[in-house]
């Protein structure tokens, strides 16, 4: 079975963008494992969103202060609700490379909360958790996932997490594929 699912917007080029967005899209393809593809493809649709989104995707990916193992935790937690096939290929292999135990990330792509966290990855879990689903988190949680990060990582935490349900929607509303020769994460969700 092919990856390949039509997409509800055709594929943004270089020379298919107007002349004002070639910058930003050469900026994108400077650091994007998948080019223009993905969430970008969708968001070059709107100009101004795409490069504001592509400023804080910046901050976040690359800047923030959580480490990189806990920030793509944070996109991989949000990937599995949404089932975001895009998310999950382009984030999981960055969050190996990053340090995240590979069975922490393996329990969560099959629904299952991860075993044998470290306190900061649970903390990460429980919040990302929480707020997506509950969209709140207990004043016990907030103490503790505050004295485990610390305020400034605790409000990046949110900013990530946050981001990528805007990133899984853009994907879902594009419809757009996995890229080829890669399996479906998520198969069941299609």
């Amino acid at each position: 079975m092919s990856n390949a699912k039509q997409k509800r917007f055709p594929q943004v080029t270089l020379e298919t963008l107007p002349q004002e967005s070639r910058g930003l899209a050469q900026e994108i393809l400077d650091i994007s494992s998948l080019g223009l593809a993905g969430p970008y493809n969708v968001m070059l649709r709107s100009p101004i969103f795409a490069d504001r989104m592509k400023r804080l995707l910046d901050y976040l990916r690359f800047n923030n202060s959580l480490p990189m193992r806990l920030s793509e935790f944070a996109i991989l937690i949000q990937a599995r609700l949404w089932s975001s096939q895009v998310e999950w290929v382009a984030h999981y292999p960055i969050a190996l490379r990053n340090d995240l135990p590979a069975h922490v990330a393996d329990d969560l792509k099959q629904n299952i909360r991860p075993r044998n966290m470290q306190p900061d990855e649970e903390a990460v879990y429980d919040v990302c958790m929480n707020m997506s689903k509950n969209h709140k988190i207990s004043e016990e949680l907030f103490q503790h996932a505050k004295k485990v990060l610390g305020e400034q990582q605790l409000v990046d935490l949110i900013a990530v997490s946050g981001t990528y349900v805007t990133i899984a929607m853009l994907l879902s509303l594009g419809e757009e594929p996995i890229p080829e020769g890669k399996t479906l994460p998520f198969p069941e969700a299609i």
